[in-house]
């Protein structure tokens, strides 16, 4: 599958100006951005600071309740206050508001902190910071304004996400060892060998030795504990694996398709030891990253095809 974006935020941009007001009233379409953003960024806040793109659009509509006129669609399909969206996400992600990984939306500590703002005061700073980045980069704007619409829209984003919702499908389709195998796989992708992968039976407490020599004389030294289940891992999970690390140079590694409890998080975070946590995006992402320096075999286990678009401009 192939598409080419041509930053699809002149759709937005040709019918409202980027500039930040100089008047007190904002008109329709800017209060409605506002609205946008407040919302997007109250949800990142108050889910973990992190969320994939897809669920977060669906929550910014449950919030903002979108009007007729938000709701219509351009000649492409695209759907008005999404494209609206996209824009707003855009200019936050300028900001250094938000980052965008693998179909996933991050909030960022600059972002929660513009949250403390007003409504009014947000939403000047949005265009404030807007404005700035336009000043650094005046071909991008005319650009962005200038450009005629192509006969079809692809979203990046949505793309993005539909294919890590593919991967994630994939891989949840799997059973544990077939994952672990995914997981070793990664390893040796990554430059590691993997004397130990565990064989089918009682669970042993590691699954995976990972050395950076053949001889594992070299550290790190990695010992992986792997969970392939919805339920998230626990603290005492976290600890576990951090009661096997005795050795020094010895690195724990967890991965969880689950995710992990905010306790295990601040287990393996306040660590003495150092314990590495993997959820299933984190996964997905370091398989994307490293897919090019897998052996034909490995990369059987979980193929990619890449998608390529017009780079937006920095």
């Amino acid at each position: 599958m192939m598409g080419v974006q041509c930053d699809a935020h002149f759709l937005v941009a040709k019918e409202r100006k980027i500039d930040m007001p100089n008047d007190k009233q904002f008109p329709r379409g800017q209060v409605f951005d506002g609205k946008l953003l407040r919302a997007a960024l109250s949800i990142l806040r108050d889910n973990g600071k992190e969320m994939p793109m897809r669920d977060l659009v669906s929550k910014v509509e449950e919030i903002v309740k979108p009007e007729d006129w938000a709701l219509k669609r351009y000649p492409s399909g695209a759907v008005r206050w999404k494209i609206t969206l996209s824009f707003v996400s855009a200019y936050c992600v300028k900001a250094g508001w938000l980052i965008k990984r693998k179909g996933v939306w991050y909030l960022t500590p600059e972002g929660e902190e513009a949250l403390k703002l007003g409504p009014d005061e947000l939403l000047r700073s949005f265009y404030a910071a807007g404005d700035k980045w336009h000043a650094e980069h005046p071909a991008a704007r005319e650009e962005a304004v200038e450009a005629e619409a192509p006969a079809e829209v692809v979203s990046y984003d949505d793309v993005e996400q539909t294919a890590m919702e593919g991967l994630q499908n994939c891989i949840n389709s799997k059973n544990p060892y077939e994952f672990q195998d995914l997981v070793a796989a990664l390893l040796r992708g990554m430059g590691y060998y993997t004397p130990f992968v565990a064989p089918k039976g009682k669970d042993g407490g590691v699954d995976i030795v990972a050395y950076r020599d053949p001889l594992g004389t070299e550290s790190p030294r990695i010992k992986v504990q792997v969970k392939h289940r919805d339920s998230p891992a626990t603290a005492q999970e976290v600890r576990q694996l951090m009661g096997l690390l005795k050795k020094e140079g010895e690195v724990g590694i967890f991965v969880s398709t689950g995710g992990f409890t905010p306790d295990g998080r601040n287990e393996a975070r306040s660590s003495q030891v150092h314990v590495e946590l993997i959820d299933l995006n984190r996964f997905i992402s370091l398989w994307q990253d490293f897919y090019d320096k897998l052996k034909e075999e490995d990369k059987s286990l979980l193929p990619l095809r890449p998608i390529y678009f017009l780079a937006q401009t920095e």
